[in-house]
């Protein structure tokens, strides 16, 4: 038989512990989950983990109450564990799974990152979305050549121009690309006209022109 951990706190009780736990253990739970979990980019990430670490607190609190313990005495171990038990993927309603694609815990776990494919796509931007269309526009030599001629161009510019007609390539508004790069609006329009001459000039047409 194993033994019980003692009887659910009554209402009173219950009411108590939980003024208790908000004044005097979250304050500290919380500062320690946001050290512990400060590497976490992803806000709504960081937030479940938090959530998450405080409520298995909680639980642990109530179990150890029950058990005649005195969790004051020992709050920065329990916060200490409960962080690391959310970081593992344990959840108060179970556990992630470390198989599941979607897990946080399987990301870290076997190193891998999941993302969304770009609304709109550009060459170097996304080797999935290339490999996953089909061009039936263009001829193959046509698409191998720019494959091959594209990343030879931009490798001659400069940093900040590939990252500009990168965003120009995702289809961003002039003003948001000038804002974004502390340019005006002019200097990008320029731009954009020197990057179309420059590459029609890599093409072999000498005066930038069709």
């Amino acid at each position: 038989m194993t033994a019980r951990s003692g009887p659910a706190p009554r209402a009173p009780a219950l009411h108590r512990l939980q003024q208790t736990f908000v004044a005097d253990i979250l304050p500290r739970v919380e500062a320690h989950g946001q050290v512990y979990f400060r590497d976490v980019r992803c806000p709504h990430t960081k937030e479940e983990l938090l959530a998450e670490m405080t409520a298995l607190c909680w639980e642990w609190f109530l179990r150890l109450v029950r058990r005649g313990k005195d969790v004051l005495q020992f709050v920065s171990a329990l916060a200490s564990y409960a962080a690391r038990a959310a970081a593992s993927g344990r959840r108060l309603c179970g556990s992630e799974r470390s198989k599941d694609v979607l897990s946080p815990v399987a990301r870290r776990r076997h190193g891998f990152r999941v993302g969304r494919l770009p609304d709109c796509g550009t060459l170097n931007g996304n080797p999935l979305e290339e490999a996953l269309q089909d061009n039936t526009r263009s001829p193959v030599p046509a698409q191998v050549s720019f494959r091959l001629d594209f990343p030879a161009w931009l490798a001659g510019l400069s940093d900040r121009d590939r990252r500009v007609i990168a965003d120009l390539m995702l289809g961003e508004r002039t003003l948001d690309v000038a804002q974004k790069h502390r340019l005006s609006p002019a200097r990008i329009s320029q731009l954009r006209r020197e990057f179309l001459d420059g590459w029609r000039h890599f093409c072999g047409e000498a005066d930038g022109r069709p």
